[in-house]
């Protein structure tokens, strides 16, 4: 019987470990599976946030790139301004020579 009791102990304890392997397979999967869910929600989201700064970037880019444009064609119209009170100032005083000869003529 001691033989028969050691072969049953043997074939127990086996059966024991084939379980618990199961069971800790079983286990690491899951949680195998929870850590790499988390990994990859923790990189969506960080892929989210990229995404909104590379975007923010672009955003104050384009409105430096239209800020520069409204400066240049403010620095244009200026000169036009200057332009054109020149040529007034010119028209006025040529205005003003003729006046004075159509006096000196009279």
């Amino acid at each position: 019987m001691a033989v028969s009791h050691q072969t049953d102990d043997a074939g127990l304890e086996q059966k024991i470990a084939v379980l618990v392997q199961q069971i800790l397979r079983r286990e690491a999967d899951e949680l195998f599976a929870e850590k790499i869910a988390a990994f990859i929600q923790e990189n969506e989201r960080r892929s989210r946030e990229l995404s909104l700064m590379d975007l923010r970037e672009i955003e104050v880019a384009r409105f430096e790139a239209a800020e520069r444009r409204f400066e240049v064609i403010d620095k244009r119209f200026e000169a036009l301004q200057r332009q054109m009170n020149a040529r007034f100032e010119a028209v006025d005083q040529w205005f003003q020579a003729m006046d004075k000869h159509f006096l000196t003529v009279q």
